[in-house]
């Protein structure tokens, strides 16, 4: 009698049916992401920092306008400084894409995760297009601020211009797009690490020194410079007065940028089923 006790099964966590699966997994990735303090302080500050630091960008430039030489003038773009304060912001928005994993390790919950959908790409894609939408919505909405505020203040020297001017809304639209790649990237690597500090110093790295340390190569080799992650993508947020041989086109720095970003959860998938959680 105890022997047939022991040896019935337990009931096992049922996984949702296949056709409720991708909206099962989008609502829980949505619901652990909005029920997380870190979260909406996280995204706050990416904002305000876009907004804030753009406006001091543009305050400072006006306030010393008349001590601007004329060449300097000449090649100022008033929209990408308007937006600015988005070069701050990737680092808020770094950290959270690390977050949104590393966290679940931290805590063991990614095993209720794995537990309640077993199909851990499913989970990984649905992680990726939760978060990449929030912070395309949060940059995208900070960008178009920080550029009428930016406006606003250059308009005190007649150096403001409208959404009409050229390349205004790439450079908006842009920055949201910069963003949310560079969270997925985030993502990726939080996936592969594991580990929060681990991870956030390799998207550091990554973003912030490799360049540094690029430009201390040899002449002959300047021409790999643009074609790094934070480089490639930053030409979508540069003008025409600003771009040239050394930085590729906007979109196609994008797509290189895109690259990365897809290379790097291509990976975080392939380990992600074959560890253990």
């Amino acid at each position: 009698m105890a022997a047939a006790t022991l040896a019935t099964p337990c009931p096992a966590t049922s996984s949702p049916p296949q056709g409720r699966i991708w909206p099962s997994a989008l609502h829980a990735e949505w619901t652990k992401l909005r029920t997380v303090r870190s979260t909406y302080w996280t995204l706050f500050s990416a904002a305000v920092v876009t907004i804030g630091i753009s406006a001091i960008v543009c305050t400072v430039y006006v306030a010393q306008y008349s001590n601007i030489s004329l060449k300097d003038r000449a090649t100022f773009d008033p929209v990408a400084t308007s937006v600015a304060g988005g070069f701050l912001a990737q680092l808020a928005i770094a950290v959270l894409g690390v977050l949104v994993i590393t966290n679940e390790y931290g805590t063991g919950m990614i095993r209720a995760t794995f537990a309640a959908i077993p199909q851990r790409r499913t989970v990984l894609v649905a992680k990726a297009v939760v978060f990449a939408g929030i912070t395309l919505v949060v940059g995208t909405t900070s960008a178009f601020v920080a550029f009428f505020v930016g406006q606003a203040i250059l308009s005190a020297q007649g150096l403001g211009v409208g959404l009409g001017a050229p390349e205004a809304l790439r450079t908006i639209f842009g920055t949201g797009l910069y963003l949310a790649v560079l969270g997925l990237l985030a993502l990726g690597l939080g996936v592969i690490i594991r580990k929060t500090a681990g991870a956030i110093a390799a998207v550091f790295g990554l973003i912030f020194v490799l360049p540094g340390i690029a430009q201390l190569l040899p002449s002959s080799m300047s021409g790999i410079q643009k074609f790094l992650p934070s480089n490639a993508g930053d030409a979508l947020l540069q003008s025409s007065k600003a771009s040239g041989t050394s930085q590729l086109s906007p979109w196609v720095g994008f797509g290189v940028f895109c690259l990365y970003a897809i290379g790097t959860l291509v990976l975080a998938g392939a380990l992600l089923v074959r560890r253990d959680a």
